[in-house]
Parts: C-alpha cells; sequence; structure tokens
C-alpha cells in the first residue's frame, strides 16, 4: 500500500446504537436519567462513607474507589453519546477519541483490579478475622488501591499509544457507542494481528489475573463459611460478602466474554450492547447493590436521614 494513501484521519464517525431520530431520542431521555441517577447514587455513597464514622473501614474505603471508577468511567463515554444522540454530525476529533478510549480502558482495568483488592479484604474478614484490622491497616489498603489506578492506567496508556499508531486510511466510520479499543483497531488498513495479541495479552494480566485471584479467595471463603457451626453465622459471614460477590459476576462476566479472544468476539450488535451495559447499567447498579443488601450502609443512610430530620424541625421552629 502507496504512502500516500495512509493517511491519518483528523477526526471519527460514531455511528452510535441507532440511526433512527425516534429511538435515538428515547434512549437519550432514558440514558440522561440513568446517567444522572449513576452521578447522585455514587456521589451519595461517597459522601456517606466519609460522614458516618461506622463506615470508616477498609471494604468502604475500596468502595469510594469502586465508586468513583464508576463515575468517571461513565462520564467519559455517556455525556458524549447524548449530545451524540441530539445531533446530527457525530464527529469526534482524533485527540479526542484517543482521549476518550485511555480513558474508559484505564477506569476498566482498574475496576478489575479493584474487585480483586476487595476480593482479599473480604477473604481476610472470613477467613482470618482476628487479625483482620492488623493486616488490612491503612497503609497496605492505600498501596493495594494505587496499585489498582497504576496498573490500569499504565496499561491503557501502552494499549491507546500503539492502537493510535495504526494508519486508518481513509477508514473514520466506528460502529460503536464510543472509541472502543477493538472497534478502533478495526479501522486499521494493515496487519492488526500484533495488537489483537497485546490485547489478549492484556486482558490475560487485567482480567484473567484478578479473577483467578477473586476466585481463589472465594474458594477459601466457602470453605470457611460451610466450616462454620451455627447457621446464623454462617449466614452473618455470607452477608459480608454477597454485595461484592454481586457485582464481581456482573463485572467480570461479560468483559471476559468480550475480549478474551479478539478474533472470535462477538457480533458489532453484542459489543455494543455489552459497552451499554458497562457505561449505562454497571454504575447505576453498584450503589443500588451496596446500599440494598449491606446492613451497614441502610443503618448509615438511617442515621443521616434522622439527622436531616431533626435539622429540619429545628429550623421549622
Amino acid at each position: 500500500m502507496g504512502a500516500n494513501n495512509q493517511t491519518w484521519v483528523r477526526e471519527f464517525i460514531l455511528l452510535g446504537l441507532s440511526s433512527d431520530w425516534d429511538t435515538q431520542v428515547t434512549l437519550f431521555v432514558l440514558f440522561s436519567v440513568t446517567y444522572l441517577l449513576t452521578l447522585l447514587g455514587n456521589v451519595l455513597i461517597v459522601l456517606l462513607i466519609r460522614l458516618d464514622s461506622r463506615l470508616h473501614t477498609p471494604m468502604y474505603f475500596f468502595l469510594t474507589n469502586l465508586s468513583l471508577v464508576d463515575v468517571s468511567y461513565a462520564t467519559s463515554i455517556v455525556p458524549q453519546m447524548l449530545v451524540h444522540f441530539l445531533v446530527e454530525h457525530k464527529g469526534i476529533p482524533y485527540v479526542s477519541c484517543a482521549a476518550q478510549l485511555f480513558f474508559s480502558l484505564g477506569l476498566g482495568g482498574i475496576e478489575f483490579v479493584l474487585l480483586a483488592m476487595m476480593a482479599y479484604d473480604r477473604y481476610v474478614a472470613v477467613c482470618d478475622p482476628l487479625r483482620y484490622s492488623v493486616i488490612m491497616h491503612g497503609g497496605l489498603c492505600a498501596r493495594l488501591a494505587i496499585t489498582s489506578w497504576v496498573s490500569g492506567s499504565v496499561n491503557s496508556l501502552v494499549q491507546t499509544t500503539i492502537t493510535f499508531q495504526l494508519p486508518m486510511c481513509t477508514n473514520k466510520y466506528i460502529d460503536h457507542i464510543s472509541c472502543e479499543i477493538l472497534a478502533v483497531v478495526r479501522l486499521a488498513c494493515v496487519d492488526t494481528s500484533s495488537n489483537e495479541v497485546a490485547i489478549m495479552v492484556s486482558s490475560i494480566v487485567l482480567l484473567m489475573t484478578p479473577f483467578c485471584l477473586v476466585l481463589l479467595s472465594y474458594i477459601r471463603i466457602i470453605s470457611t463459611i460451610l466450616k462454620i457451626q451455627s447457621t446464623e453465622g454462617r449466614k452473618k459471614a455470607f452477608h459480608t460478602c454477597a454485595s461484592h460477590l454481586t457485582v464481581v459476576f456482573l463485572c467480570y462476566g461479560m468483559t471476559i466474554f468480550t475480549y478474551i479472544q479478539p478474533n472470535s468476539s462477538p457480533s458489532v450488535l453484542q459489543e455494543k450492547l455489552i459497552s451499554v451495559f458497562y457505561a449505562i447499567l454497571m454504575p447505576v447498579l453498584n450503589p443500588m447493590i451496596y446500599s440494598l443488601r449491606n446492613k451497614e450502609v441502610k443503618g448509615a443512610w438511617q442515621k443521616l436521614l434522622g439527622q436531616l430530620s431533626g435539622l429540619v424541625s429545628k429550623l421549622r421552629t
């Protein structure tokens, strides 16, 4: 292929979910409401953890990080998607596309590693409760969180760099809701086998390795729970892990299905729906899961609402 044909495009066009105007308006309203709920739910979780001293524990420290990741991930994709629902020209500049890929890929990687760190926290809480406060001290929690953020960011920087070094020629139509890595790689007019190998390797490192650690942690946790003599004790131990296990099941499942084998990946429509799930649904589900299934969070909510009610009553009088 001649050098003149391997030009760099200045702008990409995102084809999105639908070209039908009525469908786009409906999706705009639906996704706008969901995004606002995501912001509200996660910000309230973070504020609640900060305000209630009973929640100043390693578990809720990691949950704060998870909420920040969820809000950031949704914000890296959803606002631009909402704008594109209402405009005819659905372009995104080359640099903005690269930035979106970097942040969304990085934040996704951070979340997977963070969930593994949270699994370790639950493992210590259930399997070694007497030494929990000694093992899960503030310094270790901070290092685990930093490891999550650094590993996801470094992987994303490497993947984004090698992806946007590919010549796109005149290909500028991305059949996706955002600048997702597989969708961008498909635009290249050169052999991308090395990129696909890099995607697979990073998926193994940042997806399968944390997943295996989570799996091993829960094998030990379940084994320990089954050894507890009292039914009440087993129930209490299970409830300490139920919320995290639910999030793990939802978060890892479809990503493993999508990224481990790029050559045999799902259809473009399936990829779009999976991206919508992670950008729209997961960030709004996480605070609900932790709020509805967690006694400490529900107790903190009741305490906060009681304080607010008392404050309102005083102001009225």
